[in-house]
């Protein structure tokens, strides 16, 4: 299977800091790679250094089979790039910013309308097509956006965290938005710090930390590596705390994570619902009260504490410093 995205022992420092420390990935023409990880880890500045918005310090990268540093403007022609923040003029109509993007293309003035047009329908915005943008919500200004990237129909999309800062609804809507892409056949480079759109959407997940690879599977191969399933208890009263953790001490096969406030319990499991069955038993010997008590598979969240030591929010690197320049976002 031909790679769309190749990129091979990527570095870039920004004085004291490095972003990328060696970073390689590879993405198959037709796959959604999500690169995963915190704020901080690298994924923005690798996004930057893909797009040609930044050269590298070392290492290579090649993008539709053009080379990021050799042909930047042949990169630019085959890729469709989705930032942070939406690239939307707000003083333009949704219409008026996708055609726009099409003549900067090269389209005729004929056909940049009709592609607009196209987009609007397929983005749901053909209602507001005709209104000036600054009226949109987050949602649609981040659904435009994306239609940017896609006026010239490039053969590799690069989203960069396309549903930070939107509610739960506009968020579930761009990740059908997404998944219609990727049925489509588009080569997708995904970053995100949601845990649960990286196993939505991706078919590969590359967890990064500190700019580099740290780790890379499947949402299901990852979550192995934490070591089987969890249970998880819910005490009515904290008081009980010792005894379920004597108990739960007696079915777990690592530590026993306990919430800060002091009545919520989890522990590693083998076993199943034997496990949880053999938990269950001594809580009713010792009547004990609790609130809830179930069987969950690891998620995500689950998997980055057990790879990098820290959760996904506790990060302390910078993908790119406050003092370093931020070049402007082009299609």
């Amino acid at each position: 299977m031909t790679d769309m995205i190749r990129a091979t022992g990527l570095v870039k420092r920004y004085k004291d800091v490095e972003a990328l420390a060696g970073l390689d990935l590879d993405v198959p023409e037709g796959k959604v790679l999500a690169l995963l990880g915190p704020n901080g880890a690298g994924k923005t500045t690798a996004v930057r250094v893909l797009t040609t918005l930044l050269k590298p310090d070392a290492g290579s990268a090649v993008v539709a089979g053009v080379d990021v540093l050799a042909d930047p403007d042949g990169v630019r022609s085959r890729i469709g790039l989705s930032g942070q923040y939406a690239a939307v003029d707000e003083h333009l109509t949704g219409f008026e910013n996708l055609e726009m993007v099409g003549r900067l293309y090269g389209m005729s003035r004929t056909a940049a309308r009709a592609r607009a047009r196209e987009l609007l329908e397929r983005f749901a915005l053909s209602d507001a097509g005709d209104r000036p943008s600054k009226t949109y919500s987050g949602g649609m200004r981040r659904r435009l956006d994306l239609a940017g990237a896609l006026v010239a129909a490039p053969p590799v999309l690069v989203l960069d965290e396309p549903t930070t800062g939107l509610d739960p609804r506009s968020r579930v809507q761009m990740w059908d938005v997404i998944r219609e892409l990727v049925s489509s056949g588009a080569t997708l480079l995904l970053t995100t710090q949601y845990l649960e759109e990286a196993d939505r959407l991706a078919d590969d997940i590359l967890v990064i930390d500190h700019g580099r690879a740290i780790a890379r599977g499947t949402a299901d191969e990852l979550k192995a590596q934490t070591g089987g399933e969890r249970v998880e208890v819910v005490l009515a009263h904290p008081a009980d705390r010792d005894r379920v953790q004597r108990l739960l001490a007696e079915v777990a096969t690592g530590e026993i994570g306990l919430a800060e406030n002091g009545r919520e319990l989890t522990a590693a499991v083998d076993g199943g619902v034997g496990a949880l069955r053999r938990l269950l038993e001594g809580v009713e010997r010792e009547r004990i009260e609790v609130l809830d008590v179930g069987l969950r598979r690891p998620t995500l969240d689950d998997v980055f504490l057990t790879l990098t030591g820290h959760a996904t929010e506790d990060a302390t690197g910078a993908s790119t410093p406050a003092d370093a320049p931020t070049p402007e976002v082009t299609r």
